[in-house]
């Protein structure tokens, strides 16, 4: 047992490929005392931080999110790919490396003026968050603050994030 997160989060070298290292957070889900410790580290980022509601992109967002949610007293926004909403909903486009993807939330999910925090488990390069938060603002809302379990440094994600508060329990210098 630890009270690190950190400690909880198994690092395999070279995947999907060669030089990469993968931080697994399945062995944190797997652990009650690492969920708990991550659960725990997103709570303190929001220590001071006002806030309406939580949000979380799918799929991993949404398995910190929703607790975080419970355990704050928060209601939970989805972020989920297209076509996967039943409402009317709001949708955002962004480019990845290899392709695009459309992200997407119900129109009722945001009132104007709302401060949602967003919650994630990595930070690569900022690409999915960037969209996030692109689709709160075009519902109305403002984001009071992006926290995430592990921030991968080396790719820079905060660069396209300019301007947002942004919150780590876990950064890795590296890719």
């Amino acid at each position: 047992m630890s009270n690190k997160v950190e400690d909880y989060i198994l690092t395999i070298p070279d995947f999907p490929e060669k030089g990469i290292m993968f931080r697994d957070i399945s062995t944190v889900l797997e652990s009650p005392e690492g969920f708990h410790l991550a659960i725990e580290g997103y709570k303190s980022l929001l220590e001071g931080v006002e806030f309406d509601a939580i949000a979380g992109a799918e799929s991993r967002g949404f398995m910190f999110g929703a607790p975080l949610a419970y355990v704050l007293g928060k209601p939970f926004l989805l972020i989920r790919k297209g076509g996967k909403l039943p409402r009317e909903t709001e949708k955002v486009s962004y480019t990845l490396e290899y392709g695009s993807a459309t992200i997407e939330m119900h129109k009722s999910s945001v009132k104007k003026g709302d401060r949602i925090v967003i919650v994630d488990d990595l930070m690569a390069t900022g690409g999915t968050m960037k969209a996030s938060c692109e689709l709160i603002e075009k519902l109305g809302g403002k984001v009071a603050k992006i926290i995430e379990l592990i921030e991968l440094e080396g790719l820079k994600g905060r660069d396209a994030l300019k301007g947002y508060d942004i919150g780590s329990v876990v950064k890795y210098p590296g890719k």
